[in-house]
């Protein structure tokens, strides 16, 4: 097997042989063997390994556990367990493909909003119902309202009801929240709310403004991301397959 220097594998590689060393302190390769001079050796597994974490972190999703899923792939494979990785890799890649799905499905509702063509509520949920069916936890949903994003109507009992048209608003707020925009942001993408903080969705994006056109710029943003994220992964499990029949 060949052996490197940290200065040929930041050659190879392409970054500052600082960065080589901040992978080996996170743990994002194997540790590699040290000569009496202290010098660290590297080997062709440690080329393949920062090539396979150059490429999961070459397109970064941040939010809803993307980020944390990949750091963990890379993680795995640089101690071995190519098995648990490319299971990872294979979730994630399923993630990305619904969270592409639902910036698909954000960019139509904004769409049909814009033309008037958005359906009346017939529809009343639960935040319980609600969590499950965008897949969002119970905090983030509760989150979001302290934050001002949503004012969701009570029944007489209490209990909180969400409307078609609190779900189609969750569902834009969910792909620009994936898109890494903050709750500020996305506030004031949504409806300019310092006026009027009880405006819904609907009357805020009823005459199409720069915003409104920003929200759809920013999903479109998005999905290329993804697609580029997903393209990638795809060719991370072949390289872990191939590292799988080399290392194991």
């Amino acid at each position: 097997m060949n052996t490197y220097r940290t200065s040929e594998i930041a050659e190879t590689i392409g970054i500052h042989p600082n960065t080589v060393r901040l992978y080996e302190e996170l743990e994002l390769i194997p540790k590699p063997e040290r000569r009496s001079n202290g010098y660290r050796v590297f080997t062709d597994y440690h080329m393949e390994q920062f090539k396979l974490a150059r490429l999961a972190f070459k397109v970064e999703v941040l939010q809803n556990g993307l980020r944390e899923k990949i750091v963990r792939m890379v993680k795995k494979s640089a101690v071995g367990e190519f098995d648990t990785a490319l299971i990872l890799t294979q979730e994630y890649v399923e993630q990305v493909r619904q969270e592409r799905a639902n910036a698909e499905e954000a960019i139509r509702i904004v769409r049909q909003i814009l033309d008037g063509t958005a359906q009346e509520d017939t529809h009343f949920l639960k935040r319980k119902e609600v969590s499950q069916y965008l897949g969002v936890s119970m905090d983030t949903l509760r989150n979001w309202e302290m934050n001002g994003l949503l004012t969701v109507k009570r029944k007489s009992n209490g209990y909180r009801v969400y409307t078609d048209k609190d779900i189609r608003r969750l569902k834009i707020i969910r792909s620009l929240r994936c898109a890494n925009y903050s709750l500020e942001a996305i506030l004031g993408l949504l409806s300019k709310l310092s006026e009027n903080p009880d405006v819904d969705i609907e009357a805020a994006l009823n005459t199409p403004r720069e915003d409104e056109e920003e929200v759809i710029a920013v999903c479109d943003r998005l999905i290329i991301s993804l697609l580029q994220a997903e393209d990638n992964a795809v060719k991370m499990i072949d390289m872990l397959k191939e590292m799988k029949n080399k290392y194991s």
